[in-house]
């Protein structure tokens, strides 16, 4: 008795019916739509760039006018000049002062949370726990509860007008302080036990071992922190009385009044004072993700 072996090229044979080239046209669209999405996405995102620098380089009735226009028919770059040439407000002063606000309050709040963070991971400490739990429990407490305290005691230090007075209030972030512990808690505890047995100290370990490998990290919180301090307006505009310590912010409402608005300086103030953080984002924002993603917070 003999059998017959079935025929496997029948079985094997490629999909090239409707259904293989439903499926790979699926595709296609599939991935279109995707590409037409992002386009239109960043379109969006884009408008609002464009309208500043439009709005920066025309005059108040060109931006004010009824007939819309696509861009300036002449390129007012005088209004560059007037921006800094104005004596009512000193904006290259202002931008002085946001710079090193905001850099001074970064490197604060990333050496003092990097620190707390570190040590909530990783030194034994019977209250861990819970000093942590308060950590946590001050996120909990809106800022507007806090603000008239803070400010009575900056005022009672002779603070108010100073860079001290700006910048020291700040200096500690709970949330950034949380981050840092959940991203301490996932780092390698071989690197810092090797570190203990050659001798090393905690601070040791942190600053020898813990801080070079963990560059990225830290620089996606630089990124966050920066732009945060950057964008400050509420305590700059009460701290900052005299307009020599005012901020960026600060200075940009400076040309709203009851009586006028300048159109034309506030949008050239505004390409101006975004300008440092989009190189700062450029520069550091393939960090930001992956930062944030080494916390090991899961969404």
């Amino acid at each position: 008795m003999t059998t017959t072996a079935p025929d496997v090229t029948k079985t094997v044979a490629p999909d090239t019916g409707r259904a293989g080239r439903r499926k790979r046209g699926g595709g296609v669209l599939g991935n279109t739509g995707l590409y037409l999405a992002t386009c239109v996405a960043a379109v969006l995102f884009l408008v609002p760039f464009y309208l500043i620098i439009r709005n920066a380089l025309m005059t108040d009735p060109e931006i004010t006018g009824e007939n819309w226009k696509w861009f300036p028919t002449d390129l007012q770059w005088g209004n560059l000049g007037e921006l800094f040439n104005d004596e009512t407000v000193d904006f290259g002063r202002a931008l002085w002062n946001s710079w090193v606000v905001a850099v001074l309050h970064t490197s604060g709040i990333l050496l003092i949370c990097s620190l707390a963070g570190y040590g909530l991971a990783r030194i034994p400490y019977k209250h861990a726990n819970k000093v942590f739990y308060a950590v946590l429990v001050t996120l909990m407490i809106p800022t507007a509860v806090t603000f008239v305290p803070s400010f009575v005691l900056v005022s009672s230090l002779g603070w108010v007008d100073s860079y001290r007075g700006l910048i020291i209030p700040g200096l500690f972030s709970g949330f950034t302080c949380f981050l840092f512990r959940q991203y301490f808690l996932g780092f390698p505890k071989e690197l810092e036990e090797a570190a203990r047995v050659d001798g090393l100290s905690y601070w040791g370990a942190y600053w020898r071992i813990v801080v070079p490998n963990s560059l990225n990290f830290f620089a996606a919180m630089a990124t966050i922190t920066f732009i945060s301090g950057w964008n400050a307006f509420l305590w700059p505009l009460v701290i900052g009385q005299d307009p020599s310590s005012w901020t960026v912010q600060v200075a940009l409402s400076s040309y709203i009044t009851n009586q006028t608005v300048n159109y034309h300086l506030i949008f050239m103030a505004t390409a101006i004072s975004i300008l440092p953080l989009v190189l700062v984002f450029l520069f550091l924002q393939r960090w930001l993700v992956q930062g944030v993603a080494q916390t090991g917070i899961k969404g």
